[in-house]
């Protein structure tokens, strides 16, 4: 995988981290520390609004709502709104979009379940998978019998769902049954799970199915066809009919091989019985494990649904805006000189690597342009330097005093 812009430290974290730089001068570590939090308070207050404004235009959508409750937002939910807040919020949180090629891949590979999944696309209006943070673990994998493989596992650490669901005229012409669907026609669906495995995306689809692979059913049809054939003709019924012309024509029936030869027969095709019970019970056996992987996302990976999801969303994004701004400022702030974008880029992702021992690709403009709109980072042909923190607490004091304007003259 390539390089995030995913910061994979919290916040508190990578303050105490700036604040030990000024260790020296205590004035400028209560000043950083009071810098931090109007800051923050300020994104939150951002987040706030986007909160408000996506669950306004995400009503008349939301499945969890009652269809009266979701007629009182007609006229006021925009879905054009909502799409372009939905994908601000994700880009502010450093969200990715997981492209088709790697969504096909998974669909074609499994790490854990070994199993193949059927879904039915035509439920889906439309269908997007976005991705924050990943790493790798290691896993053992039952292979044959008892033993078990261990392989090394990628994971996204945070994966949203989004499914726009089908209206019922489409899905009744698609011939999809309405009575089984878990959630309403025209509605969309979010869901965000934590540790997901890179090559089982497939299985956070609500309407995935078991299915048998091509080997599988190599390995339970081939056998079961051929060997019984095989077996009915060349013993069983051979036997069968040599006791059955005797008996017609009155012959004496050599009874000792017919009845040896009947049972071999017999015994053969109770272990090739045996042995596509056992294929098919090996298929029964991974889709309980496919259960179990479900039930385990379900109340141990999920981290929120529908609207729920927009609180994670937000706290994410406002955290990363956060870190991203606060990384900023204190390597400008400590920079004898002026840092182009490029240098100072260079200086973070340097410092995480050597600090931190964490590979990340810093999104170093959209930090300067955060530092920028609340007034803080000034750039000169090209290059940036920030004001001094006295000062900037100053500006930060001053942006919030005109969030509202009631008491003005």
């Amino acid at each position: 995988m390539t390089r995030e812009h995913y910061i994979p430290f919290n916040k508190e974290f990578l303050l105490e981290q700036q604040i030990a730089a000024f260790a020296e001068d205590q004035q400028k570590a209560a000043d950083f520390k009071k810098f931090f939090d109007i800051i923050e308070h300020y994104y939150h207050y951002e987040s706030f609004n986007l909160n408000r404004n996506l669950k306004q235009h995400y009503a008349l959508y939301d499945p969890d709502l009652s269809e009266k409750e979701r007629e009182g937002f007609i006229g006021k939910s925009d879905f054009g709104v909502f799409k372009k807040t939905l994908l601000k919020v994700l880009e502010r949180g450093n969200y990715y979009r997981i492209n088709e090629d790697i969504l096909k891949e998974a669909f074609q590979e499994s790490d854990l379940i070994g199993l193949n999944l059927a879904i039915d696309f035509n439920a889906f209006k439309d269908y997007e998978l976005y991705a924050r943070g990943h790493h790798k673990a290691k896993e053992k994998v039952k292979k044959y019998f008892f033993w078990k493989k261990e392989v090394e596992i990628e994971y996204y650490d945070r994966v949203l769902i989004y499914l726009n669901y089908s209206d019922a005229d489409y899905l009744t012409a698609k011939k999809v049954k309405l009575g089984k669907m878990p959630i309403d026609p025209g509605s969309i669906a979010l869901k965000i799970f934590k540790r997901v495995p890179k090559n089982d995306l497939e299985t956070i689809f609500p309407n995935a199915i078991p299915k048998m692979s091509l080997k599988d059913k190599m390995l339970l049809w081939v056998p079961g066809v051929f060997g019984g054939i095989s077996l009915l003709s060349a013993k069983v019924i051979p036997a069968l009919i040599n006791m059955y012309d005797a008996y017609q024509t009155g012959e004496t029936i050599d009874l000792l091989n017919s009845k040896t030869s009947l049972n071999q027969g017999l015994i053969a095709l109770g272990i090739l019985a045996a042995y596509c019970f056992r294929q098919y019970n090996n298929f029964i056996n991974k889709k309980i494990r496919y259960s179990k992987t479900l039930s385990d996302s379900l109340y141990f990976k999920n981290v929120g649904n529908n609207s729920g999801a927009f609180y994670s969303l937000l706290n994410s994004s406002e955290e990363e805006a956060l870190k991203e701004t606060i990384l900023a400022y204190a390597f400008l702030n400590r920079s004898q000189t002026p840092s182009t974008a490029e240098e100072l880029d260079s200086q973070i992702e340097s410092w995480f690597s050597s600090h931190l021992k964490t590979e990340l690709d810093f999104d170093v403009n959209d930090a300067l342009l955060k530092l920028k709109s609340i007034g803080i980072g000034i750039e000169t042909n090209g290059k940036w330097q920030v004001i001094p923190l006295n000062e900037a607490l100053i500006k930060i004091d001053e942006l919030w005093d005109s969030v509202f304007e009631y008491n003005q003259k």
